[in-house]
């Protein structure tokens, strides 16, 4: 926490840009993200503004880091309320999910969306943040497996060695001891979440395809847990 005056003004102005980041990037899109915008609804003159931020890319990079924690922030928080069953909380996640980005479609189209023109995160402040979500859902995934919940395959699927070794790398940066196989469906879980939760966002359906968009997502969410194996 800033201790001193001017570190708290520092910190009050840093937060008044992201702010004002977040309401330009919900009006005009983060392909249109302006400092002098910036600047001019802050108060400021624009060349004051760069010293807090020295780009538009900086800009951009605070506004994901600030996407990708609101987003882990409200996951966290629900499943803290939610029962003790992981199959219960995988199924309060993905709901989490869905709501933050029917809420939140500009932010959320900035980390899921189309990539902004000229723009790459740096992996080095967005990597943590931006994996809090799928960590999550990894855990309990392996809280699932252990507890019994799920079915492995007939077979195992057949993996390549260099495609084991990611496999081996993920089990051991994540400290979830789950087979290849779950990870493989937990991939594509995760995958399907994001792109149904996607393509309700952005109306890829049409307007009056589904007369039930709540339901359908519900009957989705069946579906993924019967392809991770779940059998109720």
């Amino acid at each position: 926490m800033p201790t001193t005056p001017r570190a708290r003004a520092r910190a009050q102005t840093m937060t008044d840009i992201v702010r004002i980041g977040r309401e330009h990037l919900a009006t005009d899109g983060a392909a249109a993200l302006s400092l002098r915008a910036v600047a001019r609804d802050l108060g400021v003159v624009s060349s004051a503004v760069y010293r807090y931020v020295s780009s538009r890319d900086e800009l951009l990079t605070l506004l994901v880091i600030d996407g990708y924690n609101a987003l882990g922030d409200a996951v966290d928080a629900a499943l803290a309320d939610a029962p003790d069953d992981p199959i219960e909380q995988m199924r309060v996640l993905a709901r989490t999910v869905r709501r933050w980005a029917t809420a939140e479609p500009a932010r959320y189209g900035l980390l899921f969306g189309t990539p902004v023109p000229g723009y790459d995160a740096p992996a080095d402040q967005t990597m943590a943040p931006g994996t809090r979500v799928i960590i999550a859902l990894q855990s309990l995934f392996a809280r699932a497996h252990q507890s019994g919940l799920l079915h492995a395959p007939a077979t195992d699927p057949r993996i390549s060695a260099p495609l084991a070794t990611s496999f081996a790398e993920i089990r051991n940066e994540a400290h979830f001891d789950i087979p290849d196989w779950l990870i493989t469906r937990g991939v594509t879980f995760w995958a399907s979440l994001f792109g149904a939760v996607t393509a309700d966002v952005f109306d890829m359906y049409g307007t009056e395809t589904f007369a039930d968009r709540d339901e359908l997502f519900e009957l989705q969410l069946d579906a993924l847990l019967d392809m991770l194996g779940y059998r109720p």
